[in-house]
């Protein structure tokens, strides 16, 4: 079921560079692994399996954790190989 309402399907991942940028904003914080699950309702889990590269990270996990951090991804339109 896609909400017509949303740009994404419920449970899509975020790409490797987005994850990337926010494992580089999580080790830059400061805070463990176990503060920031506390404070974004993240289980440890969810939030470390991405973390460590076995599966990957949920738009709706990657929103909390980036306002969680103050932080945000910029988008930019890249240059299709022809």
């Amino acid at each position: 079921y896609l909400n017509p309402d949303s740009l994404t399907h419920p449970g899509t991942k975020i790409g490797t560079r987005s994850l990337r940028q926010i494992r580089d904003a999580i080790n830059k914080s400061g805070q463990s692994r176990y503060a920031i699950s506390k404070a974004t309702l993240i289980t440890q889990v969810h939030l470390s399996r991405p973390l460590d590269g076995t599966a990957g990270l949920s738009i709706e996990n990657a929103e909390l954790l980036l306002t969680h951090l103050g932080c945000r991804i910029k988008v930019e339109k890249t240059r299709r190989k022809k």
